[in-house]
């Protein structure tokens, strides 16, 4: 069971950090939750029949993990991300202007503000397609759900977000 568990762990340890982590804002939290997922999986690795593949089980196992986060906390919506805080969001440019540095941040700032007020179905579609870069099958595995529920949520979370963007720039312009 230790190298079953130690390949798990090489194979997917950083993209279930990161899953976690979009999904709390909190990098402390994301870690907490993650040794929770391996806990779980230990737990229940003799149930595992196979049926999806070992990634679309972790992940289902983590989001579950983050929805019983979720429950247990009060105003979890007033969590907001520092995407500051993340190296997958540093700028890619080696030499940006400093204006293009500052629209960037705000956007992504703006962005992940606006993801926060999303249902916790459409955050976790667009993590997982957007962040985690899964296919639309895999990401209904994670989810057990069907593909076509998938593709629906996934085209209403990218309206609200759309429609969320408008706004706070709309608001932001008027002050």
């Amino acid at each position: 069971m230790e190298d079953i568990f130690n390949n798990l762990y090489k194979k997917y340890h950083h993209d279930l950090f990161n899953f976690i982590y979009y999904m709390v804002h909190n990098h402390e939290q994301a870690e907490d939750l993650v040794q929770e997922v391996y806990i779980r999986v230990l737990k229940s690795y003799q149930q595992f029949k196979g049926d999806s593949s070992e990634k679309t089980w972790l992940f289902a196992i983590a989001r579950n993990v983050a929805i019983d986060f979720f429950r247990k906390q009060k105003g979890w919506k007033q969590w907001i991300v520092d995407p500051f805080e993340s190296p997958a969001h540093q700028m890619k440019d080696e030499s940006p202007l400093p204006d293009e540095i500052t629209f960037h941040k705000e956007e992504s700032k703006r962005l992940y503000q606006c993801l926060e007020k999303c249902t916790v179905d459409q955050k976790s579609v667009i993590v997982l397609r957007y962040i985690q870069e899964l296919s639309i099958n895999e990401t209904a595995e994670v989810l057990g759900w069907k593909e076509s529920k998938v593709k629906t949520t996934q085209h209403r979370a990218i309206k609200q977000l759309k429609n969320l963007m408008e706004i706070s720039r709309k608001n932001e312009m008027a002050v």
